[in-house]
């Protein structure tokens, strides 16, 4: 099933539209992981304070994704995506006029607050586009472009140590401020019927009471799928948010790199596998769902069990072309699950709650992803090897891969007879 001929053009111009979106949102949360040195010499705090920036991110980011994810199911989804932009874009420009410590712990809270509100209407948003055979393939490719701004984080580190740490924050919000104002005029809603989704069926949609917060999370708990994906991406947002928040740094000390060199390999062969990686995962399961639907569910299996191993090694050998192949191997095979969570989400939900389910998703990895970075400074601050982080998220990689496993779709209903 592929997008109606009419609506196909408009379904990958939304892709087009938040690839940029995407792109900016990552950017624009991440680069403050490469920027260490010249941020806590301008504003002194502790490595556990550092780590507290990303992790009060995250922590707010999550707890407020279920709620965002409700306004977009509940309202306009392309309404919550352009204000959403707005606001980040605006607070990262007011990020670079924090002089203390607790003025830039509240611009990175605002931060959570405005970015909670655009991954789940955004991913909703295309799933309501690419309704079958496509949708793998357009969540990665949405995906790639927050690869791609996950890479050009490494920026941040490059631009602060040549003009300072603020400049970063001032030119990539104004750019964002600036880009609010084209997706405002070309970024549309689909026209949507939740009742027709690959196959799922229920009754009108006319007929559908409105989507309420407590309906929708009664509905996502009652389905065992929905709570074997929530654990699943818990788990996966370890080890992602570890090696974000952490593998500059750990790079930096452990090879006596520069900061933003650090930074830009950090980021940038990392990121730059997980581009391919979303596109390979996406077109691989599109292709594999056309005869087994659990094909969305097999691609990310096979590349978790590639992952673990090679974050290993990339955490524990001494030489850097071989550490940096473990690290663009990891990316690589972790990036099959990025292409495919909101896919394996429409297979286990009621479409109309999607969004709502992966907001309840990202305030689990989000949180967990947050402990895992304050743990991480904790560990520094008691002289314990970072590394140690890595090496507990690759034996989590290893359970998700069981949890995939114990996956199944939801029960299909017949529409109604007249």
């Amino acid at each position: 099933m592929t997008p109606s001929p009419s609506l196909l053009p408009r379904a990958w111009l939304v892709v087009g539209l938040l690839w940029l979106v995407g792109c900016l949102n990552y950017l624009d949360r991440v680069m403050i992981t490469t920027m260490r040195g010249s941020l806590t010499e301008a504003i002194p705090m502790t490595d556990a304070q550092f780590g507290l920036l990303t992790s009060v991110f995250l922590w707010i980011y999550g707890l407020l994704s279920p709620f965002a994810g409700y306004l977009a199911d509940r309202f306009n989804r392309s309404r919550v995506i352009i204000g959403s932009l707005f606001a980040w874009s605006a607070i990262t420009w007011l990020t670079a006029h924090a002089t203390t410590f607790n003025e830039l712990l509240l611009t990175r809270a605002l931060m959570g607050v405005s970015e909670a509100c655009y991954i789940p209407a955004a991913l909703a948003l295309i799933a309501d586009y690419h309704r079958g055979s496509t949708r793998s393939f357009a969540t990665g490719l949405h995906m790639s472009g927050i690869m791609v701004g996950s890479a050009l984080g490494g920026l941040g580190g490059w631009i602060a140590e040549r003009e300072g740490w603020a400049h970063a924050f001032e030119i990539f919000g104004l750019a964002g401020i600036v880009y609010t104002l084209i997706v405002a005029v070309l970024l549309r809603d689909a026209p949507r019927d939740p009742g027709v989704d690959a196959g799922q069926t229920t009754a009108s949609s006319s007929a559908l009471p409105p989507v309420s917060l407590v309906s929708a999370l009664r509905s996502l708990f009652s389905q065992r799928g929905f709570i074997m994906a929530l654990a699943y991406w818990g788990l996966l947002g370890l080890t992602g948010w570890a090696v974000v928040g952490w593998m500059p740094t750990y790079l930096k000390e452990h090879f006596s790199l520069p900061q933003g060199e650090a930074g830009l390999m950090a980021t940038g062969y990392l990121q730059t596998s997980a581009l391919l990686g979303v596109l390979i995962g996406g077109a691989w399961a599109d292709r594999w769902s056309r005869t087994d639907e659990r094909g969305r569910i097999y691609v990310p299996m096979i590349g978790l069990l590639v992952a673990s191993p090679a974050i290993l090694l990339a955490s524990t050998i001494n030489w850097l072309p071989l550490a940096l192949a473990g690290l663009v191997v990891f990316g690589l095979a972790r990036a099959f699950s990025d292409s495919n969570m909101m896919p394996i989400l429409c297979m286990v939900t009621d479409a109309r709650y999607r969004a709502t389910g992966y907001g309840v998703l990202n305030l689990f990895s989000c949180v967990v992803g947050g402990f895992t970075i304050y743990a991480g400074g904790v560990l520094r601050d008691a002289q314990i090897d970072v590394s140690r982080v890595f090496q507990f998220a690759a034996f989590s990689i290893l359970i998700c891969v069981g949890l995939l496993f114990s996956i199944r779709a939801k029960a299909k209903t017949a529409p109604p007879h007249p």
